[in-house]
Order: structure tokens, then C-alpha cells, then sequence
């Protein structure tokens, strides 16, 4: 029996997705959250936000939810935290 192992990642042929480059300091920025609507993720996102803010000084955060957790998320709900500097997605189990 022959075990084929698949890459996940996008080919290097094709329309490879290049990383944004990295923020010199969050001081100012706004950062989208997005809740993948498990139990935890909300009380973890209030935490993570509190941080940010008193800790590195972020300015605003835009807090959405996705419908559940096992959908991806929607255009829309992408195009609302598209005015983000930084975006960060969690499971909170």
C-alpha cells in the first residue's frame, strides 16, 4: 500500500497568498476579532482585547461572530473587518 501525503498550502505555481508584512507596533491600530462562535471565544476575545489595549496601546477592535464554528467565514463578515490593520481568529474551547 503506497501513503500519498497532501500539502494543504497553495501551490508555489499557482495564485500563492503572501503574508502582510508585520506591523512595526500596534500604538494607534485597529484589530479585528472573529468569533468562530464556540462556547470560550468570547470571554477569551474580552480578555485578549483588554491586553492589547492597556498593553499595546490598540485604538478600536471590530468584534464579529461567525454563524458557527464549523463554516467558513462569510464575505461579508470579511469585508466588515477589512478596514483592520490586524485581524486575529481563535477557538475557544
Amino acid at each position: 500500500m503506497t501513503l500519498k501525503v497532501l500539502d494543504p498550502r497553495l501551490s508555489a505555481e499557482g495564485d500563492a497568498l503572501q503574508p502582510a508584512p508585520p506591523l512595526r507596533s500596534l500604538d494607534g491600530t485597529v484589530v479585528a476579532l472573529l468569533d468562530n462562535a464556540k462556547i470560550g471565544t468570547e470571554r477569551f476575545y474580552d480578555f485578549v482585547a483588554e491586553m492589547l489595549k492597556t498593553d499595546h496601546g490598540v485604538r478600536e477592535f471590530i468584534r464579529r461572530r461567525k454563524p458557527d464554528a464549523t463554516r467558513p467565514v462569510t464575505p461579508e463578515l470579511l469585508a466588515e473587518m477589512s478596514g483592520a490593520d490586524a485581524l486575529i481568529s481563535a477557538i475557544g474551547d
